[in-house]
């Protein structure tokens, strides 16, 4: 039972409200609570979904293309990298965020995993990434890395990681995109009820795990050779064009309620549980056209 101060005093009157209300209060403390104690800064997509996007291209790769990854794994130690182990190719995916850490070596890849343009202007990539610093010239440029033979194996091993890892970024949505607001990292949004930080930490981490953990069938699977050809198809500009599309007409739109190039944004904005289901289908089919192109550029270049 609590006590109110009223005067300089305790009063000893129980605290009064409808169980419902009280009920919404505790139902509001849990899920913040929880969430705060899992809330993590997103580096990129999170690594349950770069994980998934590594695991898809795994098991739809061709067997030749499959003996390769593990030959090249044989070679990751000796990336100088052991506060970062790679051990498989979900380790590979995840590897370029890892040794983000280490920023006397690796600081100069973070322009890497983005390519953020304006969704109220013409998608134009070439504008935002000069010198090739952004994530769709990381992966043509990983993949002929991956692909020359002449490189020894610790490069390619290189290569491989940041080309699994990139091929992920690119299909993060608001990694393509921005609205003067580091591609919405610093546009506050609630996720629900939970107070997560911004609107990129909501679709780096919570929507991308939930669409994986909900999906039916799973998406961690052996797609068909129809399945394959449709999803696995295009090329870095045409996945690069989704994101950013994407980004403006459901990230961006579903947050903000309405046009986001039309008149500022509430702070924080709040996704709620119909923009959150709204949402989860296009997740979900990022995820899976990741993996299936990036089986399809591992085929290309391994086998």
């Amino acid at each position: 039972m609590g006590r109110r101060r009223r005067g300089g005093r305790l009063d000893d009157r129980p605290l009064r409200g409808s169980p419902a209300i009280l009920r919404r209060t505790v139902a509001r403390v849990v899920a913040c609570l929880i969430f705060a104690a899992t809330v993590q800064p997103a580096l990129a997509w999170s690594d349950y979904s770069h994980r998934a996007i590594a695991t898809i291209a795994q098991d739809n790769v061709r067997p030749h293309t499959r003996a390769e990854i593990a030959r090249l794994l044989r070679a990751a130690p000796q990336l100088g990298t052991p506060d970062c182990p790679v051990k498989s190719i979900e380790d590979a995916a995840t590897w370029p965020d890892c040794v983000r850490r280490d920023r006397e070596r690796w600081a100069y890849t973070t322009p890497w995993h983005y390519d953020d343009q304006d969704i109220c202007k013409p998608f134009k990539p070439q504008v935002t990434c000069a010198n090739g610093t952004c994530v769709s010239a990381q992966v043509e440029r990983n993949r002929k890395l991956l692909a020359d033979r002449a490189l020894p194996a610790p490069l390619r091993m290189e290569a491989l990681a940041f080309l699994v890892h990139f091929v992920g970024d690119l299909h993060q949505p608001l990694h393509e995109a921005d609205r003067d607001d580091a591609g919405a990292n610093a546009l506050k949004a609630d996720y629900g009820i939970a107070p997560v930080g911004n609107l990129h930490t909501i679709w780096d981490r919570y929507l991308a795990e939930r669409a994986v953990s909900s999906a039916s069938p799973p998406l961690t699977r052996r797609y068909s050779a129809v399945e394959r050809a449709a999803w696995g198809s295009g090329e870095v500009v045409d996945w690069s064009r989704e994101s950013y599309e994407l980004s403006r007409d459901l990230s961006y739109r579903g947050a903000l309620k309405g046009d986001p190039c039309d008149g500022a944004a509430p702070h924080p904005v709040v996704l709620d549980e119909a923009a959150i289901e709204a949402a989860l289908p296009a997740v979900r089919d990022r995820i899976a056209r990741g993996g299936l192109r990036l089986a399809r550029l591992l085929d290309e270049a391994l086998d």
